[in-house]
């Protein structure tokens, strides 16, 4: 009886030794090691942000990531301080630019380049402040779907400002309306206008409000071009609500609203304070007014703004 249980306990021993045996043979898998710190710093680098200064066609020069993807901004975010409205479905849409490290940049001032902290704790890329992101539907390098999206989304340039294609930007032409003979024009044939209750030195809009709605401001969208005109006299000058006029001569410049077609210029010597210019940056002679001619939009120059305003 006693060595029955003699055998029977050595046998249990021995199953459990045969187990312990087993556990240290391999049978089970043993557990993954953690990546070496190379391993890491590969994965870190793979998916690292980077901002280059790149040529898009129909943009110019925009940033783009990496893989030569466009980058975009949303106005409805903010720049000061930099912060990301952009969440959920929206960030599906348009991917934000996350930073797992140093950003790269090539072509870019590095002190133009930030981050931001997301509100699902992610780090987002800025430039200039503006939180910068991808679009979804841009499925190769080179494109821009994105652009004037919503009129929300535009591409970002290297200094952070969002990029205008070349149809928008802004150029300064000269033509011949009969009667003022050459004046200038904007990138659409209107003839623009100065302000003589502004100033040229130093260059200053006075006109705001309904005067801007009736005389909308010449804006800087993109690099100026200039055709006919001295580059020297053309400049920009920032006006009350933050966005930047062209200035010819040191003078503010306008359209008119009632110029509803390129060759017109009804906006001519109204209140006596309104004149189109010339290619020197001075106003059309006060002895000059354009003729009514067949085929031509321009009218006879009125005396006063049929509105009554003092502008």
């Amino acid at each position: 009886m006693s060595a029955r249980l003699v055998l029977s306990v050595t046998a249990v021993a021995g199953l459990g030794l045969l187990g312990a045996c087993s556990a240290t043979t391999g049978a089970s898998p043993a557990p993954t090691p953690a990546p070496t710190p190379v391993a890491v710093q590969r994965q870190a680098v793979a998916v690292q942000a980077k901002l280059v200064a790149a040529d898009v066609a129909g943009l110019g020069q925009v940033l783009t990531d990496q893989d030569g993807h466009t980058l975009y901004r949303f106005e409805k975010d903010t720049a000061n301080p930099p912060a990301s409205t952009c969440e959920g479905t929206c960030a599906t849409a348009w991917p934000p630019v996350l930073a797992t490290g140093t950003v790269d940049v090539e072509g870019v001032d590095p002190k133009l380049v930030g981050t931001l902290t997301r509100g699902d704790g992610s780090t987002q890329v800025t430039v200039n402040g503006w939180p910068v992101y991808r679009y979804a539907k841009d499925t190769a390098a080179g494109q821009a779907n994105g652009q004037d999206v919503g009129d929300t989304w535009h591409a970002v340039t290297p200094t952070g400002g969002k990029a205008t294609t070349q149809e928008q930007q802004t150029a300064i032409n000269t033509t011949n309306i009969p009667g003022l003979d050459t004046v200038l024009t904007d990138q659409n044939g209107r003839t623009l206008y100065l302000y003589t209750k502004d100033s040229k030195k130093p260059s200053k809009s006075t006109c705001d409000g309904a005067c801007a709605t009736a005389w909308p401001p010449l804006l800087a969208q993109g690099d100026v071009q200039v055709n006919g005109v001295d580059p020297k006299l053309v400049g920009k000058v920032t006006r009350g609500d933050g966005t930047v006029q062209v200035t010819i001569g040191g003078w503010p410049v306008y359209r008119y609203a009632k110029d509803t077609a390129a060759g017109q210029a009804n906006g001519h010597a109204v209140n006596g304070v309104w004149f189109e210019l010339e290619q020197n940056g001075c106003k059309v002679a006060d002895g000059k007014k354009p003729l009514t001619t067949t085929g031509s939009p321009s009218s006879t120059a009125p005396a006063a703004d049929p509105g009554g305003s003092s502008y």
